[in-house]
This record gives C-alpha cells, structure tokens and sequence, in this order.
C-alpha cells in the first residue's frame, strides 16, 4: 500500500494573501453590488424587489433612453479602438521586431510612455490641445495650410465621442504593441529560417508565417479592450464632465454609472439603481469574454495546432 501524499501546506500560505485580498476588494463587492440591485427603498426602508429594477432600467423610458444611449456610445467607443488601435498596434510591433531598424528600444519607449501617464493629465492636456480659443492644434494645422480642417471636435456632438476615442487609442496603443512584440519574438528561429529558406521574406512572410502565429495573442489583447472599454470612465469625466456632453454625445455606461450611483447637480442618487447599472455592465462583459473564450479561441487552437 502506497503512503499517503502529505498536504502542501506550503501552497496554502502562498496563496492565501492574494486570495484573500483577491475577495475583499473584488467577490465580496461584486456580491454586493448584486445584492443592492435587487433592492430599493419604499418608505424609508429597504425591501426585496427582485429584477424590477432590471425592468425599470430597460423598460422605463425615463431610464432606457439613458441606458441604451450609453451602451450604444460604449460600443462605438469600443468598436474604435479595435479598428484603429490594434492594427496600429500590431503595425507598429512588427515594424520595430525588424532587425534592421535602428533605434528600434528609443520607438518602442517613446510610443509606450503616454501608457503610464494619469488619465486626469491626458484628458487635461488634450482639452487644452484641441481648445479652439488658446489650443495649439489650430496654429499647428495653420503653419501647414490646414487650417480649414480645425473644428472645436469635443464640442460637436457628432465628433465628440470619435475625438476621445482616438485620444484614448494615442494613450494606450502601445499596450498591444508590446504584446504583439513579445509574441513575435517567441517565434522560433527555426520557423523564420525555414521561410526564408523558401523564399519568404519581408511582409509577405509577416502575413503568411507571423501573422498565424500570433492570433491568439491578437484575441487576448481584444478581448482585454473590449473589457477596459466597456470599465472606461476616467477619459471622458476628466474631458467632458460628469454630464459628458455635449447633450449626452460622450455618455458611457460608466458615467452614466456615476450620476446615477452618486448623483449630479439636480440628479439624487439612487445607489439600488445604480447597482442595477453596474451588474448590467458585469452581465455584458461577462457575456462577452464567454463569448470569446468558448468561440474565438477555440477556433484559434485548432487554427494554432
């Protein structure tokens, strides 16, 4: 008879901080927010409601047009950012994994840099850049004879939201740069080599060798703009205010979150409401990375192996 295994409590200790960490600021919250959306407050006490809030949400006028003009908003700000700022990403990583590019450290700091920086100087600095009365973009575009392209873009709302994206893309397309950088250099050798040998070279090897490759690191770094899109706040409060105008144009879920969780000016809070917001915004992104996970990726294995 074999003798038993000891228990490693070892493996306990480790984990235990970060688990325990882990629950009090994100299960123990996430339960509670759930919690708090299926309750509300009639008579001064809080009752057990259960999904009328939902119903109040999607259903009320005075909340739906709210609710679905954000959601819309969120998805084009999302939709932006995959169309503009991965590619871009994925461009710029493989350009600079090229071995005959010098300098290629000093491109990849200087695109990488704007990551670090606070949403709050990022959303300060670029209203200042783009202010039609002391900016500096209409003076830049005057000294190349452009001039006539300036427009106050954070004020319309038809470029508003298209305007804040893009400053967002500037801001964080060096995350899937490097990414896409890491993958390309796990590449083996022997593959490039191989390609070469047949005659493969430049971008037609990037797109017919690298590119299959390093798909399902491109699906990770999707499915993480997808999940920090629909999380965006800081941007567009900083930019816009709470109110994100103008007239809503800039209205994401997690502003509209904000004024209703917390309240705004007239607005009272209604933090069960304001729940309500959130467990829909968790219930979208997760639906998402399922989505991702037991669809996308699945295909990307069987594409990979």
């Amino acid at each position: 008879m074999s003798a038993r295994r000891p228990f490693r409590w070892h493996i306990v200790v480790f984990l235990a901080p970060a688990v325990l960490i882990y629950t009090a600021i994100m299960i123990l919250p996430l339960f509670g927010t759930l919690n708090l959306s299926l309750m509300a407050r009639e008579g001064g006490e809080r009752v057990f409601v259960g999904l009328r809030n939902f119903g109040v949400l999607f259903g009320d006028p005075r909340w739906s047009a709210s609710f679905w003009n954000a959601l819309g908003n969120n998805a084009w700000f999302f939709l932006v950012h995959m169309l503009v700022q991965n590619p871009i990403g994925v461009a710029l990583a493989a350009l600079l994994s090229s071995p005959r590019l010098r300098m290629a450290a000093f491109y990849r700091t200087a695109i990488f840099i704007p990551t670090i920086l606070s949403f709050v100087v990022v959303g300060f600095v670029w209203k200042l850049i783009l202010s039609p009365i002391w900016g500096i973009a209409p003076g830049m575009l005057d000294a190349v004879g452009l001039r006539w392209l300036f427009a106050p873009w954070l004020g319309r709302e038809e470029t508003a939201l298209t305007t804040l994206a893009l400053i967002s893309v500037w801001q964080f397309v060096g995350i899937p740069m490097m990414l896409i950088y890491a993958a390309l250099l796990s590449i083996p050798d022997e593959v490039i080599e191989a390609a070469e040998m047949d005659g493969i070279t430049g971008w037609s090897q990037f797109w017919k060798i690298k590119l299959p490759l390093i798909l399902p690191a491109i699906g990770i770094i999707s499915v993480l703009t997808f999940v920090g899109n629909f999380n965006a706040f800081d941007l567009i409060y900083v930019s816009q205010g709470a109110l994100a105008g103008p007239n809503g144009a800039t209205d994401i879920l997690g502003t509209f979150l904000y004024r209703t969780f917390f309240g705004f000016q007239l607005q009272l809070g209604d933090p069960h409401m304001g729940a309500t917001i959130a467990t829909a915004m968790f219930g979208i992104i997760l639906v998402g990375v399922c989505l991702y996970l037991f669809a996308i990726q699945t295909r990307l294995r069987r594409y990979q192996f």
